[in-house]
C-alpha cells in the first residue's frame, strides 16, 4: 500500500529519512476508495479492526469487511440526502460504527466533525450554529441523547439525529437498521477533489471559544509518516493509541496512518480509565505497539507489571502533553522499552518526534520531520540559535502545495486564520529550544511563558521538577505578577492522598519541602516562590489545564 504513494518507503539513517521521503499525492485522493477499498480488492482478509469492550463482547474486523459496512453505511446516509459538503457530527466514542460512519462520509465527499460525548447542550448548540451541522449520529446513551435533544430547538440545520443504540429515542433513527436496509451503493461520480473539506475538528484551546480547523481530504497521507515511521508499524503490528474518537488523536493512530501501514488497529471500548485494563489488554491480545499521553504511562507504572505478559510490546510512543524525564526512566527500567515521544496539534500531522534511528533524549520532543520547515521565532522576530527559546513556527513554501497536513484554515474566521498564518509562517502557538543536536525541547504555550527578574522560564520544566516529589499528583506553574521580580512562579498542586492530612497540619513545611525539593532537581532560580493546594485543576474539554483560569483567579 505505501508504495502507491511514497518514492521510497525504506530508510537507512534519519539523514536518509529527511533527504529522500516524498509523498505522491494523486487526484483527487479519497480515503475511503484509495486505502479502505484498495485493501479490500488486494488482500480482502487482511485484518483491519479489532474492537472489544469492558463487557467482554468482541468483533473483529478484515478491509473486506469494512469496504461492505461502509458502503451499506454510506448508502443509509445517501437515502437521507447526505452528500459532497454536508456536515455531519459522529458522537460515537469507541464503538466501532465510527470507522463505518467516517470511511463512509469520505466515500460521500461529506465533511466529518468528530466530537466528544461530554459535550453539553451549549457546546452542541455553538457547534450546530458555527458549523450548519445537517445529521448527529451518537451512541445510545441517554446523557448524550438527551443532550442533543435538549440542544435541538436551537439547531435548526440539523435534519437527522441517528442513534446507535442501544437506546434509539423517540424522533431518532436507527443507524443499525438503516445500514442492514440500506440498498446497494451508488459511487457519487465526483465525491471530492483534494482541496474540499473532509475533516473538520472544533480544537478546545486554554482560552476562548472552540476554533473550527479544517482539513482537505489529503490530510489523511499526512499521516504515513505518524504510523510507519513515528509508531514503527508494519503489516502483522496490532495498534493501541488509547484516545477517543472525538478528539484529533483518534485519527492520528486509530485510523489513517495505521491501514496504510497495512497495521490492524485494536480498539478498547471503555467508559473509565483503568491502567489495570489496559495491561490486561496488552496481555490478552498481544498488542505490539502502544501510544497514550504521559498521564497513562504515569499511572502504569505504579501497577505491578509483573502480573500481566506484556512481552508482545515492542514499540511505544507518547504524545499529548510534555514528556516527564522520570516517567521515561521508570518505564524503561520496568519493561526495557524506551518511550519516542511526538509533537503535534489538531492544526498538523506529526512535526516533532523521536523517529526509530534517533536515541531519544528523555524530556524531548525530538527532531523535525521532513514534511514540516520546522524553526524557532524568537519574541524579537529572529530565528533562534540553538540553546534559545523560541516559538515554534512552520515556514510555508513561497510557491506550490503547503505541507502535507497543514489544515486549510479556521473555518469561517479569516482574521483568526490571519493571525496563525502570515509572513510565510504558521504559529503554533507553542514555545521551545533547539539543542546543537537537532533535538527540540517543550518550554510551554507563549502566553504561559513566565519572566522573572530577566529569565525565562517554561511552566513545563518546573511541573517536570515538581511531579518528581511523591507528594504532587497534578500540578499548573503560572506567572504571578510581583513588583520587583515581574512575575514570580507559582505552582497549584494537587496533593496526593497521604499528604492531604499533612498539608492541614504541617502546610508551611510541606510547602519549603516541596521548594527545596524543586531547587534541588532543576535550576534554583525557577521554584515556586508561591505554592497553593487544590482538590482539582481546572480545565478544558478535552483535559488540558485552563492556567489562564488560574492566573484570573483572585
Amino acid at each position: 500500500m505505501l508504495e502507491r504513494f511514497l518514492d521510497r518507503t525504506q530508510f537507512s539513517s534519519y539523514d536518509d529519512f529527511m533527504e529522500h521521503f516524498h509523498v505522491r499525492v494523486p487526484e483527487n485522493f479519497n480515503f475511503g476508495y484509495d486505502v479502505v477499498d484498495a485493501w479490500a480488492a488486494e488482500e480482502p482478509d487482511r485484518p483491519a479492526l479489532l474492537w472489544t469492550n469492558e463487557a467482554g463482547e468482541e468483533r473483529r474486523f478484515t478491509f473486506a469487511d469494512l469496504k461492505r459496512d461502509s458502503d451499506a453505511t454510506a448508502s443509509f446516509f445517501q437515502e437521507l440526502g447526505i452528500g459532497r459538503g454536508d456536515r455531519v457530527m459522529l458522537i460515537l466514542k469507541r464503538h466501532y460504527q465510527f470507522w463505518w460512519a467516517i470511511t463512509a462520509l469520505h466515500k460521500l465527499g461529506a465533511v466529518v466533525i468528530p466530537a466528544t460525548h461530554l459535550l453539553t447542550e451549549k457546546d452542541i448548540i455553538y457547534r450546530c450554529e458555527r458549523a450548519d451541522i445537517k445529521a448527529i449520529v451518537a451512541s445510545g446513551d441517554p446523557i448524550v441523547t438527551g443532550h442533543i435533544d435538549k440542544a435541538l430547538p436551537q439547531c435548526p440545520t440539523v435534519k437527522y439525529r441517528i442513534s446507535t443504540g442501544p437506546l434509539v429515542p423517540e424522533g431518532w433513527l436507527d443507524f443499525n437498521t438503516g445500514v442492514e436496509l440500506a440498498p446497494e451503493f451508488k459511487r457519487p461520480e465526483h465525491p471530492n477533489t483534494n482541496d474540499d473539506i473532509s475533516l473538520l475538528y472544533f480544537t478546545s484551546g486554554t482560552t476562548g471559544e472552540p476554533k473550527m480547523v479544517a482539513h482537505d481530504f489529503t490530510y489523511p497521507l499526512g499521516h504515513i509518516i505518524t504510523a510507519s515511521y513515528w509508531h514503527n508499524l508494519h503489516p502483522g503490528s496490532l495498534h493501541l493509541t488509547l484516545a477517543d474518537t472525538g478528539w484529533g488523536k483518534a485519527v492520528w493512530g486509530k485510523l489513517y496512518g495505521q491501514w496504510m501501514a497495512g497495521a490492524e488497529v485494536f480498539v478498547y471500548d471503555f467508559e473509565k480509565f483503568e491502567p489495570v485494563d489496559v495491561l490486561e489488554m496488552i496481555h490478552k491480545y498481544k498488542i505490539t505497539s502502544f501510544c497514550a499521553p504521559p498521564t497513562v504511562f504515569r499511572f502504569l507504572i505504579r501497577e505491578d507489571l509483573t502480573k500481566y505478559d506484556i512481552s508482545s510490546l515492542k514499540y511505544c510512543t507518547i504524545a499529548g502533553e510534555a514528556l516527564n524525564p522520570s516517567v521515561y526512566e521508570q518505564w524503561l527500567k520496568l519493561t526495557g522499552i524506551k518511550l519516542m515521544e511526538g509533537f503535534g496539534q489538531t492544526e498538523t500531522t506529526l512535526t516533532i518526534a523521536t523517529y526509530p534511528w534517533l536515541e531519544p533524549k528523555p524530556g524531548s520532543m525530538g527532531k523535525k520531520g521532513p514534511e514540516y520547515d520546522i524553526d524557532l521565532l524568537t519574541p524579537d522576530g529572529r530565528w533562534a540559535e540553538d540553546g534559545e527559546q523560541g516559538e515554534i513556527v512552520v515556514k510555508l513554501p513561497k510557491e506550490g502545495r503547503k505541507p502535507l497536513g497543514l489544515f486549510k484554515e479556521y473555518l469561517r474566521d479569516p482574521q483568526l486564520t490571519a493571525e496563525a498564518i502570515n509572513n510565510g509562517v504558521y504559529h503554533t502557538g507553542d514555545v521551545a529550544w533547539r539543542d546543537e543536536d537537532g533535538y527540540y525541547w517543550f518550554v510551554g504555550r507563549t502566553d504561559d511563558v513566565i519572566k522573572s527578574s530577566g529569565y525565562r522560564i517554561g511552566p513545563f520544566e518546573v511541573e517536570s521538577a515538581l511531579m518528581t516529589h511523591p507528594a504532587v499528583v497534578e500540578c499548573a506553574i503560572t506567572g504571578v505578577p510581583d513588583d520587583i521580580r515581574g512575575q514570580v512562579v507559582k505552582a497549584t498542586i494537587v496533593l496526593a492522598k497521604d499528604y492531604v492530612e499533612r498539608a492541614k497540619t504541617e502546610g508551611e513545611k510541606l510547602i519549603k519541602e516541596i521548594q527545596n525539593h524543586v531547587k534541588r532537581v532543576t535550576a534554583p532560580y525557577k521554584y515556586p516562590r508561591i505554592i497553593e493546594f487544590v482538590k482539582e485543576l481546572p480545565k478544558t474539554i478535552s483535559g488540558k489545564i485552563r492556567r489562564v483560569e488560574i492566573r484570573d483567579k483572585k
